[in-house]
């Protein structure tokens, strides 16, 4: 697998949001190409975690670490801590994320903070210090960020959640834009009706599960599987002359 343009072998990938859902598939499939990670979380097992279990199980190492993304204090620390360790990161995947259901008409402050602060603002704040990292050393780097459908679409009842992720794909194309020159590839995935913990509301109404799958051409809910792939592209150099791209990984929903 040495000439593969899918080898990550020796390669360093932080993946936030690691501990479960999409973060955990992600980093299996990095590992298995060959990726050694970090992984973040803010409940993330300092040891024993199912994810580090995954990352071990191809040979790779795998180190915990702790970070609420709520908190810009701790968001800075671990952008920080990041820039400064000896071994240089090749591969940021943001994943980590919140999202809150209400009526727009009725949507809190406190709701709409906390998904714009952990989706959008920290996004930015992590990015920034690795990224500037990136170029300091040189890094050949590729930051992947995690969108949504409602990065090209308004949703219902989650306007907090449609306006950071339309943020992220903007954030996504003015990164690119500035250190593709670097040699840092900044690209997005943007999941689909993925089954996770995020859709379980949707998933036990039967009416809306059933509207969601007769408009899939795949013909089912997504796994959390069927996102390291894409990633795994996006963070080797098969996707070298890739920039500023928002991937759709939906079954075809957007398609439709």
């Amino acid at each position: 697998m040495a000439d593969s343009p899918f080898d990550l072998t020796g390669k360093l990938a932080v993946v936030t949001g690691a501990r479960r859902g999409i973060g955990k598939a992600i980093a299996e499939a990095l590992a298995a190409a060959g990726a050694d990670i970090i992984g973040v979380s803010a409940s993330l097992e300092p040891h024993g975690s199912a994810v580090g279990e995954a990352v071990t199980a191809h040979g790779r190492t795998f180190t915990a670490r702790q970070a609420d993304f709520a908190d810009r204090t701790e968001v800075r620390a671990l952008g920080a801590e990041l820039a400064r360790q000896d071994r240089p990161v090749d591969i940021l995947v943001n994943n980590a994320g919140a999202i809150e259901r209400a009526p727009a008409a009725e949507h809190p402050d406190d709701m709409w903070d906390r998904v714009v602060e952990v989706d959008l603002n920290a996004q930015f704040v992590l990015n920034r210090e690795v990224g500037k990292s990136m170029i300091d050393r040189g890094v050949q780097g590729r930051i992947i960020f995690i969108a949504s459908l409602l990065s090209f679409q308004g949703g219902m009842y989650v306007p907090g959640y449609a306006a950071a992720k339309s943020g992220v794909a903007g954030l996504t194309k003015a990164l690119a834009n500035e250190w593709a020159p670097h040699g840092i590839g900044v690209n997005a995935i943007a999941p689909g009706y993925i089954a996770t913990d995020n859709t379980q509301a949707l998933r036990d109404d039967t009416d809306r599960s059933r509207s969601i799958l007769e408009r899939i051409p795949a013909g089912r809910w997504g796994r959390a599987e069927d996102i390291g792939g894409a990633a795994v592209f996006l963070a080797g150099s098969a996707s070298t002359y890739v920039s500023g791209v928002v991937l759709p990984v939906d079954g075809g929903w957007l398609g439709r």
